[in-house]
């Protein structure tokens, strides 16, 4: 099944257009013709069938002819890491972790931050695209650029985790995880959170964790915390 996305269209919907870029994909790339059916996604759990009335390059118009919900996951994984120096590292975390299954993400301004600018709009073109190519019907909700001290005053629903380098107590993220639980884990930067970050984080209720023996990079760690939460809910 190939899935489109477009966030204008919900469930009151019965017909719509497509902007140009996604009708000359339809049209000219994928050479669909009127009465070819699409199956679309608006990144909010909603599934359209919809028949193909004007195969226009410009402007592609079809008929919803069904659509349904898809119930969200039990749990949440809301993932706040620090944007890499390079950015095409943290672009490639982007799309692995709406593959594997992430609800919001949250770049972060640290104090060892080497990346203190992000093109958003360039990270949501990669969220969409990793929404679409595994057949998703949430979309990740993607924050602005947030400053760490800002970030944790926030109230989280679920467990708050910190993950970092620093020789001091911690617990295994995959000994603290329990199924159907909503989660939020802090991933610094290539220089680690600092001393007075990790702190701060403790003293705000994130409990310091582990995430193996070895030391990962930032966009490694945000995707082996991921996929750790998304084991442990199978």
């Amino acid at each position: 099944m190939q899935l489109f996305f477009t966030p204008h269209i919900d469930e009151n919907s019965n017909t719509f257009s497509f902007d140009k870029d996604e009708s000359r994909h339809i049209v000219k790339v994928l050479r669909k013709a009127k009465g070819d059916l699409l199956t679309i996604t608006n990144g909010k759990g909603w599934l359209f069938e919809a028949e193909i009335l004007q195969p226009d390059q410009k402007q592609c118009s079809v008929a919803i002819i069904s659509k349904t919900k898809q119930p969200p996951r039990p749990y949440t994984v809301h993932l706040a890491v620090a944007p890499t120096k390079m950015n095409d590292r943290f672009e490639w975390f982007l799309e692995k972790a709406t593959e594997i299954g992430v609800d919001r993400i949250t770049p972060l301004l640290c104090e060892h931050s080497e990346r203190r600018v992000i093109k958003k709009e360039r990270y949501e073109k990669v969220i969409q695209a990793a929404t679409k190519q595994s057949l998703h019907y949430y979309m990740p909700e993607l924050d602005d650029l947030t400053l760490f001290d800002d970030f944790i005053k926030e109230k989280f629903t679920g467990e708050k985790y910190i993950a970092h380098c620093e020789e001091t107590e911690k617990k295994s993220l995959k000994t603290e995880l329990k199924p159907g639980s909503h989660v939020t884990i802090l991933i610094g930067p290539e220089g680690d959170f600092s001393s007075r970050e990790i702190t701060e984080a403790r003293n705000s209720g994130f409990k310091p964790i582990s995430l193996g023996d070895t030391r990962l990079r930032t966009e490694t760690a945000a995707i082996v915390a991921c996929h750790s939460i998304a084991f442990i809910n199978e």
